[in-house]
């Protein structure tokens, strides 16, 4: 009994940092957030952010990697949550101006309403452009679900991993609060899911 009292707490610990680790990839991680000439620091054709969640974060993300000189191309993916006003894409991008982003920089997929449509509709953008690699932003719990979208629904395209590092609805500490466990499980799941060939 004592025995599996002491083991508890280290299956926790050992699965909160492994669901931290396979949930949020981070391809550019060991970059530095630093553009070199090397593989994988080298810039890329664009940096696409995914609305959902904080989206502001998201953004707010790709804009600053845009503004250190990844990518002279910003792509934001999304449909409006209130079909009555402008697309999230469109937000996003208003946000990007607003922020000395030149509009001429800014490309928009304005119909996505899932990580899937995201995956395919950027597709058409990334054909349009001859995009040959990108920088994926999104939050750190939807970071490893977008990336395998991506990576199912384009052709053609290199992506990098890049997740917000903290936003309103995850950070560090995401595993002390019962949002945080909601978030990862839906995602653990909805990932399992997409195993079996049905996507999100």
């Amino acid at each position: 009994m004592i025995r599996s009292l002491l083991f508890f707490p280290i299956i926790v610990i050992a699965a909160i940092i492994g669901i931290s680790i396979y949930l949020q990839p981070d391809d550019i991680a060991s970059c530095n957030e630093t553009v070199s000439p090397t593989s994988p620091c080298q810039p890329v054709d664009a940096i696409v952010a995914v609305s959902g969640g904080d989206t502001n974060a998201r953004t707010d993300e790709a804009i600053r990697l845009y503004k250190k000189g990844w990518a002279d191309i910003l792509i934001f993916s999304g449909a409006a949550e209130d079909k009555s006003g402008p697309s999230n894409a469109v937000v996003m991008q208003r946000r990007a101006i607003a922020a000395g982003v030149p509009q001429s920089a800014i490309h928009l997929d304005g119909l996505s309403e899932t990580t899937r449509q995201n995956a395919e509709y950027t597709q058409m953008i990334f054909n349009s452009l001859n995009i040959k690699s990108i920088i994926l932003v999104t939050s750190g719990y939807h970071q490893r679900r977008a990336s395998l979208e991506f990576n199912k629904q384009t052709v053609g395209v290199k992506i990098l991993n890049h997740p917000v590092a903290r936003d309103r609805d995850w950070s560090i500490w995401w595993w002390t609060n019962s949002r945080g466990w909601a978030l990862a499980t839906s995602e653990l799941f909805k990932i399992i899911v997409l195993g079996f060939g049905v996507s999100q």
